[in-house]
C-alpha cells in the first residue's frame, strides 16, 4: 500500500513516520509514504500556495495550480482523497473499504479550505474525522492512515487483537485488565484469572455487549445480534439495574 500526502506542513507527517508501528511498517515495506510538500509547486517567489478568497471574507484559500501541479506530477495518484468536515464521517466500515486500495493520495488542506475546483476536478472522495473543525488535515490524514495500515497483513503482530477491536464486530471492545491484581480493593474479575477460555470468552461478549449498550446504544441497532448474544445483552442490562438501585 503506498500513500501520497500532499501538505503545506511536511514536517508533521515526517515525524509521524517515524513513530510506533508505522516506522516498522515502512522499513518492512508493507506501506510506503510518498510526503509531497505543496509549497515546492509554486511559482510564486516566496512560495506562497494561498490568497485571499473571491468574493471577501475572512481567511485564506489554498489555490488550484499547485495543488494541481502536485498531484499531476505523481507517479500514480490512485484514490485521492481530501480531508474535510464536509465529508463522509470515518468509520471502521470505511478504513476496510480503502484499505483494498494500493494507492492513495492525501490532499491536507489548511486555512479556509481549498479552491472548488480542486474538489471538481481532482478529488475522489471527501473524508472527515467528525462533526467538528481542526486547523489543516494532517490530522485526519494520519489518523485514517494508522486505521487502515493496521488492516493490513503482517502490520500488526497479533492480528487477534484487530479482530477484537472496537467497532471492527460493529460493537465496542470489551474491558481489559492488566497486574497487580488488587488496587486499593478494586480486584480483577475472578473469571479472568480462571484459566476457563469459554468462561472468559462469554465474559468478555456480554461485557462488550454491555458497554456498548451504555456507551453507542445506536449501534446495536446495526448489529445482528445471536440467541446467545441477545441473551448475554438482557443479561448484562438486569444486572446493571439491579446494581443501580443498590
Amino acid at each position: 500500500m503506498k500513500f501520497n500526502i500532499l501538505t503545506i506542513f511536511p514536517e508533521l507527517i515526517t515525524t509521524f513516520s517515524k513513530t510506533g508501528f508505522i516506522k516498522r511498517t515502512i522499513s518492512e515495506n508493507i506501506i510506503d509514504m510518498n510526503i509531497v510538500d505543496i509549497r515546492e509547486y509554486s511559482d510564486n517567489i516566496h512560495k506562497r500556495v494561498d490568497d485571499k478568497t473571491y468574493g471577501g471574507g475572512p481567511g485564506m484559500v489554498l489555490q488550484y495550480p499547485p495543488i494541481k501541479s502536485a498531484i499531476y506530477n505523481l507517479k500514480d495518484r490512485g484514490h485521492v482523497i481530501y480531508l474535510s468536515p464536509q465529508g463522509q464521517t470515518l468509520t471502521q466500515e470505511k478504513l476496510s473499504s480503502l484499505s483494498s486500495f494500493n494507492q492513495i493520495t492525501f490532499l491536507c488542506g489548511r486555512y479556509e479550505g481549498i479552491d472548488q475546483r480542486v474538489l471538481d476536478e481532482l478529488v475522489d472522495e471527501e473524508i472527515s474525522l467528525g462533526d467538528y473543525v481542526i486547523s489543516g488535515g494532517e490530522t485526519g490524514c494520519m489518523a485514517i492512515i494508522e486505521g487502515i495500515t493496521r488492516l493490513i497483513p503482517g502490520a500488526i503482530d497479533d492480528l487477534e487483537s484487530v479482530k477484537q477491536d472496537s467497532f471492527q464486530n460493529g460493537i465496542l471492545d470489551h474491558p481489559h485488565y492488566t497486574r497487580p491484581d488488587d488496587i486499593d480493593g478494586k480486584k480483577v474479575p475472578e473469571v479472568l484469572s480462571s484459566g476457563d477460555h469459554g468462561r472468559i470468552a462469554k465474559w468478555r461478549k456480554k461485557q462488550a455487549l454491555g458497554v456498548t449498550w451504555i456507551k453507542r446504544p445506536e449501534l446495536l441497532k446495526n448489529v445482528k445480534l445471536s440467541k446467545e448474544d441477545d441473551k448475554l445483552l438482557k443479561e448484562y442490562i438486569a444486572e446493571f439495574k439491579e446494581n443501580e438501585h443498590k
